[in-house]
């Protein structure tokens, strides 16, 4: 006897559903800044500004690309998608990781050129640009901050803006030492710093991702601390086939068979049995999609072989 949602029942919503508005007030602010970036990057011959409106223009593509992804997100199960496409967010968090890696890696090689060729820069142009920059991530990490701890894909936004954020005050400090001291490198080792931010984020994200496409316990489940929980329903005496993984960010499902002593294996015991362990799982772990398999301890001692797995 087991427990299902059934093909066609909706899932909860995800978390990137819940916080749409924060994807798309970031997005505008983050288009807006980049473009002023971009033109000032050409006006005053600044690396680091450059490099800063290149993190913007990924962060951009990221932060569209999610919005899509909860959109898809939403569509409703079918036969053949049984989960609906909730699996899009973390695809899109994929992508905005490989961009951010990519966009690292060349603003820190680019950075290293300039380190050993120095070019001239127009300083008053980057300081005015990067305070503008800077006031436009504080607002925008403030719009995404309630989502971080809930979506992969706003979580990925909110580091973007991040790196944005202290990328914003690398222009600043490199604009000051160019106007103040003339040492042009600033510039340089303002966007290797930039880049230095990037790369660790981006992978940092990309592990996150990786755990979900392959299918690991997501960190609010303790495998050993759910099998402890179920042991603990009366009447159950074994818990094998226990997995736990995540559809995408905040939804995360379980399965597993349980056995009962054979006392409880009746058609009104299972059916005690079963709410009892569903009210466990969602109660301890919010857990809201399990599937079991009750099996009586007399079916368990016929096929031995079970004992085995996980």
């Amino acid at each position: 006897m087991g427990h299902d949602h059934g093909t066609g029942a909706p899932l909860r919503g995800t978390a990137g559903a819940r916080h749409r508005r924060r994807l798309v007030a970031a997005l505008t602010i983050t288009v807006s800044v980049m473009l002023i970036e971009l033109v000032a990057a050409f006006v005053s011959g600044s690396l680091a500004l450059l490099a800063d409106a290149g993190h913007m223009l990924s962060d951009s593509a990221g932060l569209t690309i999610a919005l899509v992804a909860t959109w898809l997100a939403q569509r409703p199960a079918t036969p053949r998608w049984t989960f609906g496409w909730q699996r899009a967010e973390i695809l899109a968090a994929l992508v905005n990781g490989v961009i951010l890696t990519v966009v690292g890696i060349t603003v820190l090689v680019e950075g290293v050129r300039r380190l050993a060729a120095p070019e001239a820069v127009e300083a008053p142009v980057m300081l005015a640009v990067g305070i503008l920059g800077l006031v436009a991530n504080l607002v925008a990490l403030r719009l995404l901050a309630g989502g971080r701890e809930e979506s992969l894909n706003v979580r990925g936004a909110y580091l973007e803006v991040l790196g944005d954020l202290f990328g914003s005050a690398a222009v600043i400090v490199a604009s000051v030492l160019v106007l103040t001291t003339g040492w042009e490198r600033a510039d340089a080792v303002a966007s290797l710093a930039i880049g230095v931010l990037i790369v660790p984020r981006a992978l940092s994200l990309l592990r996150d991702v990786a755990r979900v496409l392959l299918e690991g316990a997501p960190d609010q489940v303790s495998v050993a601390d759910v099998r402890e929980h179920l042991l603990g329903v009366p009447g159950v005496v074994a818990v094998h086939d226990l997995h736990a993984w995540t559809i995408t960010s905040g939804v995360p499902v379980l399965s597993a068979h349980v056995v009962v002593a054979d006392e409880v294996a009746t058609a009104s015991g299972y059916c005690t049995v079963l709410d009892a362990l569903q009210e466990c799982l969602h109660g301890h772990f919010d857990v809201e999609h399990s599937t079991l398999q009750i099996e009586p301890a007399s079916h368990t001692r016929e096929h031995p072989e079970v004992g085995s797995h996980a």
